[in-house]
C-alpha cells in the first residue's frame, strides 16, 4: 500500500549553517517524534560553499520522511522558501531558519494557533542579536507598520505555519519572505500572531546587515503597497 501523504512538511532553507545542522535535527526530531500524523523535512540548501550539502545528504540517508532540495547556487531566502513549497505535500507547511535562532520546541504552539486561523507566525517578543541589528529591526518594524497599516509586529520572522491553501498567494520574488503576513491577510487569510523564542546565534554570523538588506527591503514594501492598493476586490454576489 502507498504510503499516507503527510500532514505537516516542514522546510528549512540552509545557506553555510554546517555546525548548527545536526544540532537543529537533533531538536527537530525530538518535537516531531511528538506530532500526530506523517510529518516530512525538507531541507533547502541554498547554494551553501562549506559543506552542509554534505552533512544533509547524511541525514536523509539515514532518516525517513527527510528530503532536500540543492541550488546550485545561492538564490537568498525568498527563492529557498519557494523551491520548499514547491515540494512540500502537507497540508500544513511550517517554516524556520537553519540558525539555531529559532526553537523548534515552538512549534506545537504555532500548529494550535493555526487550528484557529489560517496561519500562526511567530513574534519573537525577545531578541538576542546584536544591538546594532535589534535597532535595525525595530525601525524597520516601524516603519513597515507605518507605511503598510498592518498590525504585526515581526513580519519577517521565518518561524511560521500555514495552510497549504496559503501558498497559492505568495508571489514567488525575491524580498517578500519579509511580509508573508501581510500578503496573506491581503488574499483574505486569517493570520495569528504567537510569540516565540529567540536565541543566540552559536555560530557563524547574520547574512543580513543594513548594507544588504536596507534599501531593498523598502522598495519592496513599496511594492506590496502598490500590490495591495491595485487588487482586484472579488466581485458582489448576485442577488438569490
Amino acid at each position: 500500500m502507498a504510503a499516507a501523504e503527510p500532514t505537516l512538511s516542514v522546510v528549512i532553507p540552509v545557506h553555510n549553517e554546517v555546525e548548527s545542522i545536526p544540532l537543529l535535527w537533533a531538536e527537530l526530531r525530538s518535537v516531531l517524534a511528538g506530532i500526530a500524523g506523517r510529518v516530512e523535512v525538507i531541507f533547502v540548501d541554498d547554494g551553501s560553499t562549506d559543506g552542509s550539502d554534505k552533512v544533509i545528504r547524511r541525514i536523509v540517508e539515514t532518516e525517513h520522511d527527510v528530503r532536500c532540495t540543492h541550488l546550485l547556487h545561492r538564490a537568498g531566502l525568498s527563492a529557498a522558501f519557494n523551491a520548499g513549497y514547491q515540494t512540500a505535500r502537507g497540508a500544513v507547511i511550517v517554516t524556520l531558519d537553519a540558525d539555531l535562532q529559532s526553537d523548534p520546541a515552538d512549534i506545537p504552539r504555532l500548529l494550535a494557533g493555526c487550528r484557529a486561523a489560517d496561519a500562526a507566525v511567530g513574534w519573537r517578543q525577545r531578541r538576542y542579536d546584536t544591538f546594532t541589528k535589534r535597532i535595525q529591526s525595530r525601525i524597520a518594524n516601524a516603519i513597515r507598520r507605518r507605511v503598510l497599516g498592518d498590525p504585526f509586529h515581526d513580519s519577517a520572522c521565518s518561524l511560521r505555519a500555514m495552510s497549504r491553501a496559503c501558498l497559492a498567494v505568495l508571489p514567488p520574488y525575491d524580498g517578500m519572505h519579509r511580509f508573508v503576513p501581510v500578503l496573506l491577510t491581503m488574499h483574505g487569510f486569517t493570520v495569528v500572531e504567537v510569540p516565540v523564542a529567540h536565541r543566540i546565534r552559536r555560530f557563524g554570523h547574520s547574512k543580513f546587515g543594513i548594507r544588504n538588506r536596507a534599501w531593498r527591503a523598502f522598495v519592496d514594501m513599496l511594492v506590496v503597497r502598490w500590490m495591495r492598493s491595485r487588487r482586484i476586490a472579488p466581485p458582489p454576489s448576485a442577488s438569490p
